[in-house]
């Protein structure tokens, strides 16, 4: 029973990081229809602007992660305005495909800048570890859930109740409406991509406190991890694209318990599977039905 809330404990804190990823990708599909690819990219990015900040100016994690979000705020708006918004009207394979250029531009870009090799992330944070029944949890697996959680709620407050959020809402529901009464699609759809990738960037700056290690590839298997989590949970819902990052989370780390450690992605695309057969909107997706 200790192993299994030892598991558990783990699993949040990876689901953490998981949900947090997943809830960029849900929040621009559910605005625009797009997959993303370059999304795990800009995860990439925060976690060595963190990283950055912290061996430069030698601030402390409230800055670095604020910071961090903010950079990768508005790269998220760079990349929306040059790469997508001028695809905004042509057929979704073609944005598909530009995402997945984006990504490999980001990787390459990062690779050639700071070379390939793997960076030991500053911990900022002395750890400390704390024992309740035989079952072990860290100060930084608490701060990871904590912080991770305040934004998830911070999210849903923004989504649902502010004006912004209402726009956004509008945006999703129909566009073309939506612009009839005032609202500028442009300007939420920027938005849109701007909050999601700041929870990205936040993401990146948590995992490497956690694994205390970076490289220029680290956001292409978490972020195929995160959409899968999306889809899972229901893309385009953001309770759902939380809810699914922490079962991904859960799944991995409980494979990984029971000796599957090479196994563990592929669980995760096993899980994918029996899902969209048994649900194929998701878990908290809807099903709608498109006139052809």
């Amino acid at each position: 029973m200790q192993t299994f809330f030892q598991q558990v404990i783990n699993g949040l804190s990876l689901g953490s990081i998981y949900a947090l990823l997943a809830l960029g990708y849900t929040m621009v599909y559910g605005i625009i229809k797009l997959i993303n690819f370059a999304h795990g990219d800009i995860y990439m990015i925060g976690a060595f602007w963190g990283y950055y900040v912290i061996n430069q100016y030698h601030v402390d994690f409230g800055v670095a992660l604020v910071s961090a979000m903010a950079v990768s705020a508005i790269l998220g708006m760079v990349i929306e305005y040059l790469a997508y918004r001028p695809l905004r009207h042509s057929p979704r394979i073609t944005a598909l495909i530009t995402a997945i250029g984006v990504s490999y531009f980001l990787e390459n870009g990062m690779s050639f800048l700071f070379g390939a090799n793997t960076w030991n992330f500053p911990q900022v944070i002395g750890q400390a570890r704390y024992t309740f029944f035989g079952v072990t949890i860290t100060n930084i697996q608490l701060l990871i859930v904590a912080v991770a959680l305040v934004l998830m709620v911070g999210l849903q407050l923004i989504v649902q109740h502010t004006r912004m959020g209402t726009a956004m809402r509008a945006v999703a529901v129909d566009q073309e409406a939506a612009e009839l009464v005032g609202i500028d699609p442009n300007h939420i759809i920027s938005f849109t991509f701007g909050l999601g990738s700041a929870l990205a960037g936040a993401a990146g700056v948590l995992i490497g406190l956690y694994y205390n290690s970076i490289d220029p590839l680290m956001g292409m298997v978490p972020g195929i991890k995160a959409f899968v989590a999306a889809v899972v949970g229901g893309i385009g819902s953001i309770p759902g694209a939380a809810i699914g990052g922490f079962l991904i989370g859960l799944l991995e780390t409980f494979v990984q318990a029971i000796g599957l450690s090479a196994y563990k992605d592929a669980a995760v695309y096993i899980v994918l599977i029996i899902i969209l057969i048994v649900l194929p909107a998701g878990l908290l997706g809807k099903n709608v039905k498109e006139k052809v």
